[in-house]
């Protein structure tokens, strides 16, 4: 009989020991589920991946936030806002090939870690210097006549545009160079890596504001200032940690090729080659860099001729031209330039669309779900990102967004002209009553549906300083009629579904151009490149904004949604014509 029964049968409790090789079993599979799991953990991917949800989670607050405090500080007037927002998009299109360039000519932790700290500690002291103006703003105005107020805004403003620049810088170096040399250049996973980051950046874009907001909206202005320096005083030290962590990790990154030498190194092609061994046949590579060397001597001589401050403005001017020249040499340039021109739009979520929306009697909480659900859109494209590329390939991947996206804003276009649109024809064709009766009955009917702001007839769409409310990168109305209900919703609704469908395929054609350019742009070239292509970007944002200038009114609206579709369709046919030279190159190489 067995010990088992001989207990059972005195009643005594049974005891039973584990064999060794039943625990040596048990252990290696706990070891075979938690190993992989530690080490993704310490791994660089994941590292990257928290600094980089830090750093956007700092630079959402920050930016919603900006914009508040800059309207309280100045008696809930735009002017600040504007000014802020114009030196910010000037700055980095004057300056993103020289930041760029910056990048590519120093060590990539010496560039990460200077970034990092510019950016936090120039944020710190914005948010100390407004703490100081909210508490003590009466006494500021009445020293010096005023004049310190004027200081104390310029001071917030600059610091916040040296924040912005060294974002960018850091943008530059963290998902425009670390991550393609941790994926080991390998496709795949640098698809992979790219679309987490745009997951990241999604979720961020809407939780972000929502957190500050509520700080802002619970406590105070003070308050909210002081969550968000805490918030990056704690980010610095945690990204500072991470971030050399991943350079020690990854020997790769400590190998950096001099500026000087790869430019003048016939064989970068032969080399962007063999860094890119998974060829799915979709991608070009970088061309030679091979730059004249016309009488280098005689040229070095009159520059030492010159005042040190000429030598220097000369040098900031060439390494500009240079890092353009260098952008538009590029292979994919017209694929960079495709994505600039989708900048140039009012069809997204920002303030200018949504106040629209507000003034077609859409709700604000209305208006909040919908951009919750655009934002799941969204990380929809970056899904469909990764399962294109791998099925059809970079380059196809970029056309098939590229239909999607041009098919959904259709829907945008038929809202212009569906029931419930404010669109007045009358400011297409200035003398149309008179030429046409016809016509002129159509615009007579179009102007039952508009529904204009209180005030005169050249009120703009921002109404005045008093009437302003934030709502995560909502402008909402007080003085909108509460009794105003337009005839039909159809046109709002067109154009809010075309809106939201469209940004599947916005997202994955903005990621397909960001590999394209990850891969094909040479190692030294990476950061003076893509800081150029920041700058395109701010450029064609700015346009965006001086099309809303032009034109305030909401029966203007359905004006700017039909420029904004034709610009992004000249950009989506600029990558067609990139798409059509790549393919064309890869028939005649084989």
């Amino acid at each position: 009989m067995s010990r088992r029964a001989d207990a059972s049968q005195c009643g005594g409790v049974v005891v039973e020991f584990e064999s060794d090789s039943n625990r040596e079993t048990r252990d290696r599979k706990s070891r075979s589920i938690t190993g992989p799991a530690l080490i993704y953990l310490k791994g660089p991917k994941f590292l990257i991946y928290v600094s980089g949800a830090l750093s956007m989670w700092g630079d959402r607050m920050w930016h919603f936030a900006i914009s508040v405090f800059l309207i309280e500080l100045y008696g809930r007037n735009l002017l600040l806002t504007a000014v802020f927002g114009l030196v910010v998009a000037g700055s980095v299109l004057l300056l993103g090939a020289l930041i760029g360039d910056w990048v590519d000519r120093n060590p990539r932790n010496k560039v990460a870690h200077a970034s990092l700290f510019i950016q936090n500690i120039s944020v710190t002291v914005c948010s100390i210097v407004l703490m100081l103006v909210f508490l003590y703003k009466q006494r500021i105005e009445q020293i010096w006549d005023g004049w310190l107020t004027v200081v104390c805004y310029t001071v917030v403003i600059v610091l916040a545009d040296v924040a912005n620049l060294a974002s960018t810088a850091l943008t530059i170096a963290i998902q425009r160079d670390w991550i393609v040399v941790i994926t080991g250049y390998n496709r795949g996973h640098l698809a992979g890596m790219n679309a987490t980051m745009r997951r990241i950046d999604q979720v961020t874009n809407i939780l972000a504001p929502l957190a500050v907001g509520q700080v802002m909206t619970l406590a105070s202005n003070v308050v909210g200032c002081g969550f968000i320096l805490g918030w990056n005083l704690v980010s610095l030290i945690v990204e500072f940690f991470f971030l050399s962590r991943v350079y020690r990790i990854v020997p790769a990154l400590s190998i950096k090729p001099p500026v000087e030498e790869e430019e003048q190194n016939p064989v970068c092609e032969q080399r962007m080659e063999r860094r890119w061994p998974q060829d799915e046949g979709n991608t070009t590579q970088a061309e030679p860099l091979t730059e004249g060397n016309c009488d280098t001597s005689l040229h070095l001589k009159e520059i030492t001729n010159l005042p040190l401050c000429f030598r220097r403005f000369r040098w900031l001017v060439s390494t500009c031209k240079d890092g353009w020249k260098a952008y538009y040499r590029q292979p994919v340039f017209l694929a960079g330039m495709g994505l600039a021109f989708l900048y140039t739009t009012v069809l997204g979520f920002d303030c200018i669309t949504t106040g629209y929306a507000y003034t077609q009697g859409i709700s604000g909480s209305l208006l909040s779900l919908l951009m919750g659900v655009s934002a799941i859109t969204g990380l929809m494209g970056t899904v469909m990102f990764t399962r294109l590329r791998k099925s059809y390939g970079l380059v196809n991947t970029g056309i098939i967004s590229s239909c999607l996206h041009l098919g959904c804003l259709l829907l945008c276009v038929c809202s212009v002209f569906a029931p419930g649109s404010p669109m007045d024809l009358s400011l297409l064709v200035p003398f149309i009553n008179s030429s046409s009766p016809e016509l002129g009955d159509i615009v007579s009917q179009r102007k039952k549906h508009a529904y204009p702001l209180r005030g005169g007839s050249n009120q703009p769409l921002l109404p005045d300083r008093s009437s302003i409310h934030w709502t995560n990168n909502t402008l909402l109305f007080d003085n909108v009629p509460s009794d105003t209900v337009p005839e039909s919703y159809i046109s709002i609704i067109l154009l809010f579904l075309g809106v939201i469908t469209a940004r599947i395929g916005l997202w994955s054609f903005d990621l397909t151009v960001t590999q394209l350019l990850q891969e094909s742009i040479c190692e030294s070239e990476r950061g003076v490149v893509n800081g150029v292509q920041s700058s395109m970007n701010y450029l064609m944002d700015l346009l965006h904004f001086i099309m809303v200038i032009s034109a305030p009114q909401p029966q203007h609206f359905g004006i700017l949604v039909i420029i904004s579709v034709l610009f992004i369709t000249t950009g989506h046919t600029m990558y067609f014509l990139y798409a059509h030279k790549a393919k064309k190159k890869r028939r005649h190489n084989t």
